[in-house]
């Protein structure tokens, strides 16, 4: 096992990664910008080391600076977290051309699974169901209009290099579709710097379902059962839950096999998911892998008592995952609620400033990871995630009355949350029933302001 880790992250990720190297006897080093100097991942770290201004690019993305960082403390491996550089393979290669240790997959596999549309050809290939759409990135109008009458509108363009909602555009005809063609090339490239695009049919209410995987460099893999991540904002999730109450036993069965099926045919190794598109039928598609670990593993955690963590730490330093699939057990019911520094009222715009009081619950079932404290000040040169609640039932009802329990008990002054936001979305009688799908928010807006 490595003896310390340096947390290629800030927030309440960083945090997260830290506590595990404490309970598995790992040192840690905490990286900060200028902007991060009193965050809280600095200050419990056994290290903490700035690394540059407050701009990303200058600090958190700054792969020479993480590097000689590592390289100066005495580390063996770096943890990426989520974000910034968890799926970049140029910094995996350079992590192994220093001989530190890259706690996640391998640069092949980010590699393959980076790019969307070569990613979903690859499956494709495979016989594993896809949305229908390009076969890989468009290279000009004339293409993305064939494949567009073939597969008939409305379609949904895509960053090839994207993730996290960013740079998707819906055309609902030839119109829309040569308008938007360029302004979703020139914002894939802004956000990823690369203006690959693709284009694949559109599916009206479908759910958007993940399943966790976790594998060895031995070639052991499985699957920790799904996540329905369906309550979205513009493509970014807000609200996830495990199990998808929708999904039956054999469908569970089915979607996880595939999940490591994908997973065996990268070569895949570490914590990862395996993200589907499911539709008013029930016929579910390929949508993509995350090549690291995700902003919602605390569901997964809850429902199974595996630490995806600690897991992904044994398994870089060379340890198997040490579970078989019919080990994985599931216990109850858990939902996952993203609280963010944004006001609701004003087209949830972030809101950075400083933190005047916190109050945060407890009791049974509630789980909070938070990065977050009373006078702590909220940068605007990052994400405007505080804090994720993490409710766990023994059905989805009991998670649903300790969700508004947990809520009614917390208090953040100073700057707006979405916290009215999820209480409202708790009271929905839809929500209620487990009646929603990824464009539900936009569609019930008006219920829900």
């Amino acid at each position: 096992m490595f003896e310390r880790v340096l947390i290629a992250n800030r927030g309440e990720i960083a945090v997260r990664i830290i506590r595990a190297c404490r309970d598995m006897g790992i040192e840690s080093v905490a990286v900060y910008s200028e902007a991060d100097r009193e965050c809280l991942h600095t200050m419990i770290a056994d290290r903490a080391i700035c690394i540059g201004p407050p701009p990303s690019k200058m600090s958190y993305l700054n792969m020479t600076g993480i590097l000689s960082a590592a390289k100066t403390s005495g580390c063996q491996a770096i943890h990426p977290g989520y974000g910034f550089l968890s799926e970049n393979a140029d910094f995996v290669k350079l992590c192994r051309e220093n001989e530190i240790e890259f706690i996640g997959p391998s640069h092949d596999s980010i590699l393959i699974m980076g790019d969307k549309a070569a990613a979903k050809r690859l499956m494709r290939t495979h016989r594993i169901p896809v949305i229908p759409g390009s076969d890989g990135s468009l290279k000009n109008e004339s293409e993305a209009m064939n494949v567009a009458k073939k597969i008939s509108f409305p379609v949904i363009i895509k960053a090839a290099a994207g993730g996290g909602g960013r740079g998707m555009r819906i055309a609902n005809d030839e119109k829309e579709l040569r308008s938007l063609l360029d302004i979703a090339r020139q914002e894939a490239r802004s956000a990823f710097g690369n203006d690959e695009i693709y284009i694949e049919k559109y599916l009206d209410e479908p759910r958007h379902v993940e399943v966790q995987i976790a594998a060895d460099k031995y070639g052991n893999c499985i699957h920790l059962g799904e996540r329905d991540c369906s309550i979205q904002r513009r493509h970014q999730k807000l609200i996830e839950e495990s199990p998808a109450i929708f999904i039956t036993e054999r469908k569970r069965k089915e979607m996880g096999e595939i999940a490591v099926r994908a997973a065996r045919i990268t070569g895949y190794f570490s914590a990862g998911t395996v993200e589907f598109l499911v539709d008013k039928n029930g016929n579910y598609y390929f949508m993509e892998m995350n090549t690291r670990i995700q902003v919602e593993h605390p569901v997964t955690e809850s429902i199974t008592g595996i630490d995806l963590v600690k897991m992904q730490l044994a398994v870089a330093a060379g340890e198997k995952i040490g579970y078989e699939q019919h080990d994985i057990k599931y216990y109850g019911h858990a939902i996952e609620f993203r609280i963010n520094a944004e006001d609701t009222a004003n087209d949830f715009r972030p809101t950075p400033g400083r933190i005047s009081k916190l109050l945060l619950p407890g009791g049974p079932g509630i789980r909070i990871d938070t990065h977050v404290f009373n006078g702590y000040n909220i940068s605007s040169h990052y994400d405007s995630l505080l804090m994720k609640l993490i409710v766990w039932g023994r059905d989805r009802d009991e998670a649903i009355v300790r969700s508004i329990r947990a809520f009614s008990e917390t208090v953040i002054e100073g700057v707006p949350t979405t916290i009215p936001f999820h209480q409202k979305i708790l009271k929905n009688a839809f929500f209620k029933k487990g009646n929603y799908y990824t464009n539900f928010i936009s569609r019930r807006m008006s219920e829900l302001n």
